[in-house]
């Protein structure tokens, strides 16, 4: 059964927002890649995250469930009345990821674990 196994924070002022999640939290952040605007996030319970420069004045909170295929996943999306906001898209040795949005207008990802991704 899926479960989130990412999340994402959208920031206006990354340094503000991780001096405040490390206070609340205790969590541990760092930058993905250098020029890359995404921190990643590591929480005490295993489920990890990241913060990302705000794309939009209405991008919220993102939770990422993990499939076992985004590309079947998405179809199914589709079929049952939702939206694929952003396909199947790779993150290299990592995996692949889609945006997606529910019946009632929610937005959250997909996730699926691919070391030999794109």
């Amino acid at each position: 059964m899926p479960s989130i196994v990412h999340f994402e924070i959208p920031v206006d002022d990354a340094k503000r927002a991780m001096k405040f999640y490390r206070e609340l939290f205790g969590w541990k952040m760092e930058s993905f890649a250098p020029g890359m605007e995404y921190w990643v996030i590591e929480t005490k319970d295993g489920i990890g995250g990241g913060m990302i420069k705000r794309q939009s004045p209405d991008h919220r909170i993102t939770d990422y469930f993990g499939v076992s295929s985004v590309q079947e996943s998405s179809a199914k999306i589709e079929k049952l009345g939702g939206k694929v906001l952003m396909p199947r898209t790779a993150i290299p040795s990592i995996g692949y990821f889609a945006v997606c949005m529910d019946t009632e207008g929610n937005v959250f990802g997909l996730f699926e674990d691919d070391l030999k991704a794109k």
